[in-house]
């Protein structure tokens, strides 16, 4: 699987069949990075509402769209472009400062080559047992990594202590694009593991197989696409 990050929550994975999914997208002057160009399968959002994460209609293209949200309230299973996706309902941080209700949105996972991948979202609290369990088996996790205006990395490390993901790949953390003044960088995220746990990519793009994967978590840091 081709993995590409083009920074805050946005991915694109492909498999080795050429299937394209992008998470997240972005409006590009709201967190900084560039406009996504490339086109997709298969476009899934957390959320129909929040600009960082809902920018589906700025894909090039006409890929399917899956709201992460919808399925997560609707039986929490759900078929898009012939892939299954599943999802679990999450609120965003309770003192968000941009809106006044937290919003909902939803967790997502789905597979890939093999492999079971799973995105947060934009969840901003503790996670419940059941959120917890949502991410059991993942081989693949697309943590948010940063704190500040999503859950906070004690909370966030107990999930990935209880649920032992494969794979850990940081997204939403501060970068030199995406600069809130409390989230944090990436270095306080692997403060939480040894280093010979981590691994980086050295660039936007990295390439997974099921094969690489060992039973112990490793994390794999990306750079965001300039």
């Amino acid at each position: 699987m081709k993995i590409t990050w083009f920074g805050h929550a946005a991915f694109k994975l492909t498999d080795a069949s050429g299937f394209g999914v992008i998470t997240d997208p972005y409006t590009p002057d709201g967190v900084g990075y560039a406009p996504i160009t490339e086109s997709a399968d298969l476009v899934v959002i957390s959320s129909d509402d929040d600009s960082a994460h809902c920018r589906a209609d700025l894909i090039p293209g006409t890929p399917a769209v899956c709201n992460a949200l919808s399925v997560a309230q609707s039986g929490g299973t759900a078929t898009h472009a012939g892939r299954e996706i599943r999802a679990i309902e999450a609120a965003e941080w309770d003192h968000h400062p941009e809106h006044e209700i937290p919003g909902q949105n939803g967790m997502y996972r789905f597979e890939m080559d093999g492999m079971q991948i799973a995105h947060m979202g934009d969840v901003g609290n503790p996670l419940t047992d059941d959120q917890i369990a949502f991410f059991e088996g993942v081989d693949v996790l697309f943590a948010l990594a940063g704190g500040y205006l999503t859950i906070e990395l004690p909370d966030l490390m107990e999930m990935i202590h209880r649920t032992r993901p494969k794979l850990v790949i940081p997204m939403h953390f501060r970068t030199l694009a995406y600069r809130p003044r409390n989230t944090m960088w990436i270095e306080a995220f692997l403060a939480h593991f040894r280093d010979e746990q981590v691994d980086f990519a050295f660039g936007p793009h990295a390439e997974v197989g099921l094969g690489q994967l060992t039973d112990k978590t490793r994390v794999l840091v990306m750079d965001y696409l300039r």
